[in-house]
C-alpha cells in the first residue's frame, strides 16, 4: 500500500470520528439541533460550510475540465458563481437569519415560506419539501458516482459499487450520528484542504515548469460516448466568448438565492452580527478558488492537453496534475480533497432532505404531535434511506436511471429560478404575500423546465429566464391580490427592527 493511498485512508477515518464525537457529546437533543445546529454556528464555520457545500467536485473536475476543453467562454461561469456567491451573503445573509427566527423559528426553508406569510395552510410548504426530497436524492447519487470514480482510480482491484457502498457509508456515518454541527465542522476542514489543494497545483506550476504557450491555439478532438466528434478549441480570450456563454455564465450565480444547502447556513449562524466576518471570509474563498481552479485549467491546457482531450478524459485534470507534479504522499492528499469537495456537498444535501422529510412531511401531516426524541430518529432513519435510494439510482445501468442522473446538472437552474425570487422579495418586500410566492415558485420551475426542453438550443441557461418569469409572477401576484394582514407585516417588522442578540 503506498503513501498516496495510506494518506487518503487516514482522511476518511478522521472523518467518522467527528460523526462519533458529536453523538455522544449530547449535542443533538432536538430537531432545531439536529437540522441547524441550534443557531450556533460560529462566523469561520458558517462561511467554510457554506462554500465547501456549495462546490462539489465540480469545482475540481468538472469546471477546470470544461475549461481545459472548451477555452476561456467556460470561466464566465466561474466569474458568476463568484460574483452570486458575493451577492447572496451582502444581500440575503443577514436578513434570512433574522427573518427565519421571526418567522416562528423555522428549520427550513420550506418552513420559511409558510411561516413568513403567517400561513394555516401547508401547500406551499409541502410542494418545496417534495421538490427538495426529490432533487437532493438524486443530488446525493450523483455525489455517490463522483466519489466512486476517484475510489476506483486508487483502488484498481474494486468495483464501482464497492466503491460506492464505502463512499455511502462514510457519508451516512457522521451525517447520522452528528447531524448538521458534524456536517459543518467537517465541511470547515474540507474547505481548507479544497482551497490548499486548488492553490498548489497552479503554484507549483509557476515555480517549476516552462510552459509552451504554442498549446492554446491547438484544436484537439475526441469522439464523445454518443459517437459524435468534440472540437476542443481553447479560444484567444476571455472576452472572446459569445454573449451567450456570458449570460449564461453569469446567469449561474442567480443560484445561490433559492440554494437550500447554502442558504439554510445563513439561519444557522450564531448571532445577525457575525455574518459581515463570514461574509468576508466566504467571499475571499470562493475567489480564490476558482480563480485557482481556472488558472491550473489554464496551465493544464500546455501541459496535458494532448494526453487528455484526445481522451475525452478532461475531468480527471487535477488528478493528473496532482499525480504529475507531487510525490504520492502529497498527491493523496490533494486527491483527498477531490473527495472532500464531493462529501462535503453529499452531507449538506442529505441533511437537508432528511430535515424536509422529517419537518415538512412527517411532522405537519403524518403524526402532528411527535416529539422531539422521535423527530430527531425519523430524521436519522431518513438519512439511511434517502442514501440507500440514491445508491440504487447511481449504480443502476439503466437508461432511465442515466436519465435521472443527467436531470442533477440542471437542478440547480430549477431551485435558483423557483426559490431565488421568492426568498429576495421576502426579505425585502413588506407587501409580499402568501399568494405572490405561490405564483413565484411555480412560474419560476415551470419556465426553467420548459425552456430546458423547448429551448435548449438557444444556448441560454433555462435559469436565466426562469428567474426573470418567477420574479414578475411573484411581483404580479401579490400586487393582484389581498394585500397582507397585520400579522404578516409584524414578522416583517419584527425582522427589521429587532437586534436578535446582535
Amino acid at each position: 500500500m503506498n503513501a498516496e493511498i495510506i494518506v487518503f485512508i487516514a482522511y476518511f477515518i478522521v472523518l467518522f470520528f467527528v460523526g462519533l464525537i458529536f453523538f455522544f457529546n449530547g449535542s443533538n437533543k432536538n430537531q432545531k439541533d439536529y437540522f441547524l445546529g441550534g443557531r450556533s454556528i460560529g462566523p469561520w464555520v458558517t462561511a467554510m460550510s457554506a462554500q465547501a457545500s456549495d462546490m462539489s467536485a465540480w469545482l475540481l473536475m468538472g469546471l477546470p475540465g470544461s475549461i481545459l476543453a472548451f477555452g476561456f467562454g467556460q470561466i464566465w461561469i466561474g466569474i458568476g458563481l463568484a460574483l452570486g456567491t458575493a451577492a447572496n451573503w451582502i444581500i440575503c445573509a443577514k436578513r434570512l437569519r433574522k427573518f427565519s427566527v421571526a418567522a416562528g423559528d423555522s428549520i427550513t426553508v420550506p418552513q420559511y415560506l409558510t411561516n413568513r406569510f403567517a400561513s394555516q395552510k401547508k401547500t406551499l410548504q409541502i410542494i418545496c419539501a417534495v421538490i427538495f426530497l426529490i432533487a437532493f436524492t438524486v443530488y446525493v447519487a450523483s455525489a455517490f458516482v463522483a466519489g466512486a470514480s476517484v475510489f476506483t482510480m486508487l483502488f484498481t482491484g474494486i468495483s464501482e459499487q464497492t466503491a460506492m457502498l464505502i463512499y455511502g457509508a462514510i457519508i451516512i456515518g457522521y451525517t447520522f450520528l452528528g447531524g448538521f454541527k458534524a456536517v459543518c465542522w467537517t465541511d470547515f476542514f474540507q474547505g481548507i484542504l479544497m482551497l490548499i489543494a486548488l492553490l498548489a497545483v497552479p503554484i507549483i506550476v509557476m515555480a517549476t515548469q516552462s510552459l509552451d504557450y504554442s498549446a492554446l491555439s491547438t484544436v484537439y478532438q475526441y469522439t464523445d460516448a454518443s459517437g459524435a466528434v468534440v472540437n476542443c478549441d481553447f479560444g484567444s480570450g476571455l472576452f472572446s466568448a459569445s454573449w451567450k456563454d456570458v449570460v449564461s455564465g453569469l446567469g449561474w450565480g442567480l443560484g445561490y438565492f433559492g440554494m437550500p444547502h447554502i442558504i439554510i447556513r445563513f439561519m444557522s449562524i450564531e448571532k445577525p452580527s457575525m455574518v459581515k466576518k463570514s461574509s468576508v471570509v466566504a467571499i475571499v474563498w470562493v475567489v480564490l478558488s476558482i480563480g485557482a481552479a481556472c488558472l491550473m485549467a489554464y496551465y493544464a491546457r500546455m501541459m496535458v492537453a494532448e494526453e487528455l482531450l484526445t481522451a475525452g478524459a478532461q475531468k480527471t485534470v487535477f488528478i493528473v496534475m496532482a499525480r504529475k507534479l507531487f510525490p504520492p504522499a502529497i498527491a493523496g492528499i490533494l486527491l483527498a480533497a477531490i473527495m472532500a469537495a464531493s462529501v462535503s456537498t453529499a452531507d449538506s444535501q442529505l441533511l437537508v432532505a432528511s430535515s424536509s422529510f422529517t419537518s415538512d412531511i412527517y411532522q405537519p401531516l403524518i403524526r402532528k404531535n411527535a416529539g422531539d426524541k422521535e423527530v430527531l430518529w425519523v430524521g436519522r432513519i431518513a438519512v439511511v434511506i434517502i442514501s440507500v435510494v440514491a445508491y440504487f439510482i447511481a449504480s443502476s445501468k439503466g437508461s432511465g436511471a442515466q436519465a435521472i442522473m443527467n436531470m442533477v446538472e440542471n437542478a440547480w437552474g430549477i431551485f435558483g429560478a423557483a426559490f431565488g425570487p421568492v426568498i429576495i422579495l421576502s426579505l425585502f418586500w413588506r407587501r409580499f404575500n402568501y399568494t405572490g410566492a405561490c405564483a413565484g415558485v411555480v412560474v419560476g420551475a415551470l419556465v426553467d423546465i420548459v425552456w430546458l426542453f423547448c429551448f435548449s438550443s438557444t444556448g441560454i441557461y433555462e435559469i436565466v429566464p426562469g428567474f426573470i418569469c418567477g420574479a414578475v409572477a411573484a411581483v404580479v401576484a401579490a400586487l393582484c391580490s389581498k394585500a397582507p394582514s397585520k400579522a404578516v407585516t409584524d414578522i416583517y417588522d419584527t425582522a427589521i427592527q429587532a437586534d436578535f442578540g446582535e
